[in-house]
């Protein structure tokens, strides 16, 4: 719960938008057009919540998180520093849902990894977690957990490849190596199909390459 009413003064929040109180929200996050934040939600630093968002009570979002237009983020669940919600995702939080028969005891928890990309129009069903880097494909709809480095798509959602961090399919060799096209990441696939980021580039960090690529 959030015992103290905290927006940072270098927030922006849209005059048609909603932010109940008491929230947290951190240094230079921006809250667009038509947004509904309820109380008791922790928002980090430097998000950026797309025009329609909206983010029920008690819900985590970490720092650097894109939530794009139309998207319901709902009570159980969390999303780690630089998710990316992609416009019309979409989450639940109850696996069996009837009108008639409410069941807000039974919220299942949703976590979104760091780094995560969820694609348009993508749905997770409830009570997953999202490993750090995977990448839903948009359309997807996830039924099961997701494995770090994962891409998947399909109906239901299917592990198709892999993915660097920096966003690139990763191709393993004979070895179960892969390097990153991009950043030189080295990626080693393991027996049991795990992947794990084995080496990072001297060229420098992911975050640093796609500063230099939006600039």
């Amino acid at each position: 719960m959030v015992e103290h009413h905290s927006i940072h003064e270098t927030c922006f929040i849209h005059e048609n938008s909603y932010v109940d109180s008491p929230v947290v929200i951190g240094r230079g996050t921006r809250i667009w057009h038509f947004c509904h934040v309820m109380s008791n939600v922790r928002i980090g630093e430097q998000c950026v919540l797309g025009q329609n968002v909206f983010v029920q009570s008690t819900v985590r979002i970490g720092n650097h998180v894109h939530i794009q237009n139309n998207v319901s983020v709902y009570e159980g669940v969390t999303l780690e520093d630089h998710a990316f919600c992609g416009p019309s995702a979409v989450f639940t939080n109850v696996v069996n849902p009837r009108c008639e028969f409410p069941r807000k005891n039974e919220y299942q928890v949703t976590r979104v990894g760091r780094g995560a990309t969820i694609g348009a129009n993508a749905t997770v069903v409830c009570g997953h977690t999202l490993g750090e880097h995977c990448f839903i494909a948009a359309g997807a709809v996830v039924t099961h957990d997701v494995p770090p480095f994962a891409l998947v798509a399909g109906v239901p959602g299917r592990i198709v490849g892999w993915m660097s961090r920096y966003g690139r399919r990763l191709h393993f060799d004979s070895d179960g190596i892969a390097r990153c096209n991009a950043t030189g990441d080295v990626y080693r696939k393991s027996a049991s199909g795990a992947v794990d980021l084995i080496e990072s580039s001297p060229q420098g960090s992911c975050h640093e390459h796609a500063s230099l690529a939006c600039r």
